[in-house]
């Protein structure tokens, strides 16, 4: 790990960092809910529903990973949304021991539905960005994350 004792700019980027990432992940939590307020799932549920959407079906173990939760944790947040018919969770085909999570078709329904409302907000707050911002803003999000990612395994 760097040692920001010794790069002063590098830990004032860090600490400009800190501050900016902790502002936006808790206007997005607020700004999130509120997008979801019309829907009968979770900020959590939204997103289980996302990510089944986007890579499909999975097991239990690529579930928690892919959400970055414990196990128990996903096992619950499933059991949530298998109870409101958003998703069905069935043995594997090829392994009987893992259990193999799915949108139903009324899961991919509402997912979609929460997808549009979300690329509608953001679409709105990248409006005032230029062609070029925009592309910045997503490839250094999403080298930070990659980042992030890498770094919890």
């Amino acid at each position: 790990m760097p040692d920001t004792r010794t790069d002063p700019k590098l830990r004032a980027d860090a600490l400009a960092l800190q501050e900016a990432l902790t502002d936006l992940v808790r206007a997005y939590q607020f700004r999130d809910r509120e997008a979801i307020c019309c829907y009968d799932v979770s900020l959590g549920q939204s997103h289980a529903l996302e990510r089944l959407l986007r890579e499909g079906p999975m097991t239990m173990n690529e579930f928690a990973a892919a959400l970055f939760l414990e196990k128990s944790s996903a096992s619950r947040l499933v059991d949530g949304i298998v109870k409101k018919g958003y998703a069905t969770r069935r043995p594997d085909q090829n392994d009987a021991r893992y259990v193999r999570i799915a949108l139903t078709k009324p899961g991919r329904v509402l997912a979609q539905r929460l997808e549009e409302d979300f690329v509608s907000e953001r679409s709105a707050l990248l409006s005032d960005f230029s062609e070029r911002e925009r592309g910045t803003i997503v490839k250094a999000l999403g080298k930070l994350a990659a980042a992030v990612s890498s770094g919890s395994e």
